[in-house]
């Protein structure tokens, strides 16, 4: 069962998260990874328990390989480029 990793970010430091940006998607992808949404345009319509800033959505094969690629140590310091430069919320969520 496919899985899908969210991420909404607020940017903090345009510069060096197109970096992170550049890094990141080469390992997701070496995960299995495809990104489906990556900061587009958004008609947001409801926001009682949420206000989305920026949102990507990667698909993986399933809920094992999204885990991997969030805890490899390959990610690991690219992860902290994002930490330290952006806010954000991030989860994976199974799909159908």
């Amino acid at each position: 069962m496919s899985a899908f990793l969210v991420v909404d970010t607020k940017i903090k430091n345009e510069a060096a998260y197109e970096e992170y940006k550049q890094l990141a998607k080469p390992i997701a992808e070496k995960f299995g990874g495809v990104y489906r949404a990556r900061g587009g345009a958004m008609d947001v319509r409801e926001t009682e328990l949420w206000s989305p800033s920026r949102i990507v959505i990667i698909e993986f094969p399933d809920m094992q390989s999204a885990q991997a690629f969030v805890d490899s140590e390959e990610y690991a310091p690219v992860k902290s480029k994002r930490t330290d430069n952006a806010e954000c919320t991030l989860f994976i969520i199974e799909g159908n």
